[in-house]
């Protein structure tokens, strides 16, 4: 799904050339110390600011003028969540990351904060001693900073081309014509279907359906379960959203109200039933297993798949060995090419892939991925994916 920006304020003029302008606001100087090394050590972005405060942010946001925000939530003065809409109001295109520590408060703002045009979030290690949790933090937030940034340039250099030299006005004589409305914008860097080769859909009808996700991800989560009572009430529904745990907590919470069904974070040897969402729960891979006739939940806590835990792939092959070829999958928005490897198992048993289209994507890399390899019977925008995917499983496989 597309970020929605805030505000009335124009678009700030594009900056492609030089790195990516980064402005760190959060309390802890421990905090701004480390984001702000890491920033430096990369060839493509720079620290513009570091600021103790949301309010420190909001004034002087004019003068930094930067690309991207790192947005604590918990500070004096001015919080994150009432910094977000001054900073949006002033400079719309800002892309601002939330970061949080790990607390089910700050995971509901977080939540609150990406209906309100943060682009992402991202949760802070309780402890920066811990050298794993700040690897993890290191990178994910490098990531993020990169590759939002990175798409914010795009769409600005669609949004705004370089102007024509200006030329002498025509004389006119007679009457003025309408002038013929503006060719629209082409869509950023959307894929041309014709130039990515799609497979026909499988013959087999599917009996479950897999969703992996991650940037951009619990928005178009709910906009797509929305769409999908029909099949959730006759099948079940598996997701992969790569999260931390607290927020896949809150993030079935929401899906449930969001589609008016039953959503929750898997269970390991619960049985997999239809009329269920079952979300994998952060920290853990969530496979599928079977337990006599029956295919129940099995969760995983190995090593991260995809420098993720949850990983989409370990959800995609396992079922494979309890449903076959009747599978589809969707990927959705997301950093990385998780999905990819065992969409293309999937294929190969027989199922079937969509993958969610660059224009409607937060992130076009674990789509990307997918539709790059060929392995995608179809390549849609965000908005048509529920009809689809009702179609398909109502029997329609064209």
């Amino acid at each position: 799904m597309s970020v929605a920006f805030a505000g009335n304020s124009t678009t700030s003029p594009s900056r492609e050339a030089g790195p990516l302008r980064v402005m760190i606001v959060d309390d802890s100087v421990v905090i701004r110390g480390l984001i702000s090394r890491w920033i430096g050590a990369e060839h493509d972005m720079e620290v513009a600011a570091s600021l103790r405060t949301g309010l420190e942010a909001v004034n002087q946001l004019d003068r930094i003028n930067p690309d991207v925000a790192v947005l604590d939530i918990e500070m004096p003065e001015l919080d994150g969540l009432s910094a977000l809409p001054q900073l949006l109001a002033k400079k719309r295109d800002l892309v601002i990351i939330m970061a949080s520590t790990l607390t089910r408060r700050n995971a509901e703002i977080s939540f609150k904060a990406l209906s309100l045009g943060a682009a992402d979030y991202i949760p802070k290690p309780e402890s920066t001693r811990e050298a794993s949790a700040a690897d993890i933090f290191h990178h994910d937030l490098i990531q993020k900073i990169r590759h939002l940034g990175a798409r914010l340039r795009r769409k600005s250099a669609v949004a705004s081309p370089p102007l024509a030299p200006a030329s002498p006005a025509p004389v006119v004589r007679g009457p003025v014509a309408r002038p013929a409305a503006p060719a629209p914008a082409p869509a950023v860097h959307a894929p041309s279907l014709g130039s990515l080769a799609t497979r026909p859909f499988s013959t087999q009808a599917p009996k479950v359906l897999l969703i992996g996700s991650s940037t951009g991800g619990p928005q178009a989560l709910m906009a797509l379960v929305t769409e999908l009572g029909p099949v959730i009430d006759r099948f079940p529904v598996l997701i992969t959203q790569h999260m931390p745990p607290t927020f896949t907590t809150i993030l079935a919470e929401h899906l449930g109200r969001t589609s008016r069904r039953p959503a929750a974070e898997a269970v390991d040897g619960e049985p997999v039933k239809p009329g269920r969402i079952y979300l994998a729960p952060g920290g853990k891979h969530m496979r599928v297993a079977r337990s006599g006739a029956d295919p129940v939940i099995a969760l995983d806590d190995g090593p991260a798949v995809n420098f993720c835990k949850p990983a989409v792939d370990p959800l995609f092959t396992s079922a494979i060995d309890v449903w076959h070829g009747n599978i589809l999958s969707v990927i959705l928005t997301g950093m990385g090419s998780d999905g990819m490897r065992g969409g293309k198992d999937i294929v190969a048993a027989g199922g079937s892939v969509i993958a969610q289209d660059e224009a409607s994507s937060v992130v076009w890399g674990m789509p990307g991925a997918a539709a790059n390899a060929g392995i995608c019977a179809a390549i849609l925008p965000l908005n048509q994916i529920g009809a689809k995917v009702n179609r398909l499983f109502a029997g329609d496989r064209s």
